[in-house]
């Protein structure tokens, strides 16, 4: 027996998400800032950049 999809109920799944991360993105770019100035490796500069890239995004709202 197939179960039929609800378009709504991925939409919902999907903005709840978008609100977890936006009040978790805050919280790991400090962490990870700290963690910059501390240990500077060219993964830690590269993570740091994708978060305050994707701060920038919901910022704007371009996700």
């Amino acid at each position: 027996m197939k179960k039929k999809f609800n378009q709504y109920t991925f939409y919902s799944w999907k903005l709840h998400f978008k609100a977890m991360c936006r009040q978790l993105i805050v919280p790991f770019t400090v962490f990870q800032a700290i963690r910059t100035l501390i240990f500077p490796t060219v993964l830690d500069i590269l993570i740091l950049a994708t978060f305050i890239a994707t701060i920038i995004a919901f910022h704007n709202e371009w996700i």
